[in-house]
């Protein structure tokens, strides 16, 4: 039968405060300790076995004397297992703890931690608690004062030499140049210990003095306007538009037969009519969508989702699988109206006519481009590109009219207008692409990383690359009882040109940073296997995780905020980043933090705020808080901009935005370092005078 387990208790021990009517005390364990057992000494070391030692977890109005000190017959033996000479009690000991009463009321806990061994076994590390308060024999006043002085006075001196200590630090952090700022654990006490309020006041004042800007726009009108034009371009040599030119100039040639001016005037009058409805299609898109939800719209998922659909319709309608087309009640009817008015509404009404009828080629376009301009940033974008897509539409007409003759030489219409509907189709297909990319970045989907998207566009501008050289048809491009003809020569340099793009995305599987599609591709973090290693990547994607490791590094802060949707940031990050020097700079002197303001992923906990209209607004996802942080701090609503900042969230620098001018953005990071440095310099002087007798 086995002997039941018995709880060892060798060591018993007591413990009592003695005062004499002074000042001073002694709290006293005493201790029995078994034969065959003994407790260990004071101060044996880190190596030895648990040696005796007080800890005070509350010492209200006492301060200690001294250190603990052992009374008993102490015996020193050379210790085989320990390899050293250790000092222990058998039979009794007592340990004293001098006190000195500072206050007329005291209260006192503590405990005694010791360890006690036999010859075959040792306890584990043992404690024996004290607790007394109460009423002080006699007060040590003007020691106590003095006492409190001292510790002032040291810690003012432990305060500056920790400053300065820290400055030289920061300062030696600056200096290296071999090591990556890389993600560093920040546990929740260098959270809770990082200054808030400091890290979010505005500092819009100090950005505008240092770059005397605002705030950073959106595309420029000028390239709206541009893109447009191309987009009218393209639209004027489809099969819906062109041959209604030469048909349109010559009715109202005919129209005019006594009075050439006039017909003129009438085609000059139709041209502004187009101009004037793609105008008002521009202005009412403004009108719907406000200047804030311009920007909301390009990262909406709804939106982009319903954009790629959209885009992929049009593609296949392109591709002659079905055609779009507006019901033809609407355009007999304005025709019908057309004819029985005269004057300048007859006119007009002939236009939008034109606007009805080629709608199955003009609609993907004008969809294509609307997207685009609604979703650039800047207000007046759809408005000023129909504008643009107008002009070059409208163009044609006015200027056959003015010189007839031009007619004539004109290219006839043919299957190279199918061709380049097809072109298009492909285009727009690979556009989808893109919206839909948008949307899986900002809700975290995952379903269209960057190799996928990479794959997609292979495929596309592959297939493309084969249409133009001829070894691929579509239905629309065979015409029964006509032979099959080969593709032009300029469509072949196209297809070599397209195939060659394809071969050049191939790399970037593997992570190459392929700069070309740079701008339109899921960031290079997306990719899963990813053979590129000197990539630049923000270590940290939260503010205040960031700013506590730009703490506890010494190092300033580079704030970049960007968005899964934001072309402009794709485009900075390939073409300026990856440069050696810039991505030298961020990688080693800077904590580089990357803020998405499109991240629709759900916050914790729900923030309420107050704008700067003084109305008050629920900040819902991650990417309402950092827009809130960049509008809120920094003034500004636009990405991608860039602003350096010190650990405690001042302003180094003024602002960058989108540019890509590699010595511009280098001065732009030199500056805020030497801004940081003079700081640090200025500190540490501050420190050695106040140090200084």
């Amino acid at each position: 039968m086995m002997a039941a387990a018995q709880m060892a208790n060798p060591v018993t021990f007591t413990s009592q405060l003695k005062t004499n009517g002074t000042a001073e005390g002694e709290v006293v364990f005493s201790g029995k300790i078994a034969k065959g057992w003994h407790v260990y000494s004071t101060n044996l070391g880190d190596l030895g076995p648990t040696e005796a030692a007080i800890k005070f977890y509350k010492r209200d109005g006492v301060e200690p004397v001294g250190a603990l000190k052992a009374v008993g017959r102490e015996i020193s033996q050379y210790d085989e297992m320990f390899g050293a000479k250790l000092r222990y009690f058998e039979n009794s000991v007592q340990f004293v703890q001098k006190l000195k009463f500072t206050k007329p009321n005291y209260n006192i806990e503590a405990e005694l931690e010791y360890g006690a061994c036999d010859d075959q076994s040792c306890l584990p590390p043992t404690s024996v608690s004290f607790k007394k308060a109460g009423k002080s024999p006699a007060v040590d006043g003007e020691a106590d004062k003095n006492k409190e002085n001292e510790e002032e006075t040291k810690a003012d001196e432990e305060a500056l030499l920790k400053a300065k200590a820290d400055s030289a630090a920061a300062m030696a952090a600056l200096a290296t140049d071999s090591t990556t700022i890389t993600a560093v654990a920040v546990d929740s006490s260098a959270l809770a210990a990082l200054d808030h309020d400091a890290l979010w006041k505005p500092v819009v004042g100090d950005i505008q003095r240092i770059d005397g800007t605002a705030s950073n726009s959106g595309r420029s009108l000028w390239w709206i306007f541009l893109m447009g034009l191309l987009g009218g371009l393209l639209a004027l040599f489809t099969p819906c538009v062109w041959p209604i030119i030469p048909m349109t100039v010559s009715f109202f040639l005919k129209r005019a037969k006594n009075d050439k001016k006039k017909g003129i005037k009438d085609a000059v009058t139709y041209g502004i009519s187009i101009v004037v409805i793609y105008l008002a299609l521009g202005l009412i898109v403004t009108a719907i969508f406000g200047p804030s939800a311009l920007n909301a719209l390009s990262t909406n998922a709804v939106f982009n989702i319903f954009l790629c659909v959209l885009l992929v319709v049009f593609a296949l309608s392109f591709f002659g699988m079905f055609e779009i087309k507006l019901p033809s009640k609407w355009s007999n009817a304005v025709d019908n109206k057309a004819n029985t008015t005269s004057g300048l509404l007859s006119i007009f009404l002939m236009a939008f006519t034109l606007v009805l009828v080629s709608f199955s080629c003009t609609g993907p376009i004008i969809g294509f481009l609307l997207v685009d301009f609604a979703t650039s940033g800047n207000f007046w974008g759809p408005a000023i590109g129909m504008l643009g897509f107008a002009l070059a539409l409208a163009l044609p007409f006015t200027l056959f009219a003015l010189f007839p003759s031009w007619l004539k030489s004109a290219p006839k219409s043919g299957g190279w207008m199918n061709i380049l509907k097809v072109v298009l189709g492909f285009i727009e297909l690979a556009f989808a692409c893109k919206f839909f990319s948008v949307a899986d970045l900002a809700y975290g989907w995952r379903l269209m990383d960057r190799e996928v998207f990479l794959c997609l566009w292979i495929a596309i501008f592959g297939l493309l690359g084969l249409y133009l050289i001829g070894r691929l048809k579509f239905q629309s491009d065979i015409v029964e009882g006509e032979p099959v003809k080969p593709m032009p020569v300029i469509c072949i340099m196209g297809g070599l040109i397209s195939i060659a793009f394809a071969i050049y995305m191939i790399p970037g599987l593997w992570g190459a940073p392929c700069k070309a599609v740079s701008a339109f591709a899921p960031p290079m973090n997306t990719q899963d296997f990813n053979l590129n290693t000197k990539e630049v990547r923000a270590a940290y994607t939260d503010y205040e995780q960031g700013m506590a490791a730009a703490a506890a590094t010494g190092k300033p802060v580079f704030l970049d905020f960007t968005g899964f949707g934001c072309v402009n940031c794709r485009k900075m990050e390939a073409a300026v980043w990856t440069d050696p020097t810039v991505a030298d700079r961020l990688n080693k002197d800077y904590v580089l933090i990357s803020l998405f303001v499109d991240d629709k992923r759900p916050l914790p906990e729900p923030i309420e705020v107050i704008e700067e209209n003084g109305e008050k607004r629920t900040l819902r996802t991650i990417g309402d808080k950092w827009s809130y942080l960049q509008r809120y701090k920094f003034g500004s609503n636009t990405q991608p901009f860039y602003v350096c900042i010190d650990p405690q969230g001042n302003a180094l620098s003024g602002s960058f935005s989108y540019k890509e001018d590699i010595p511009a953005f280098l001065d732009f990071l030199d500056g805020g370092l030497d801004q940081y440095k003079e700081k640090i310099d200025s500190k540490m002087k501050e420190v050695e005078e106040a140090l200084t007798p």
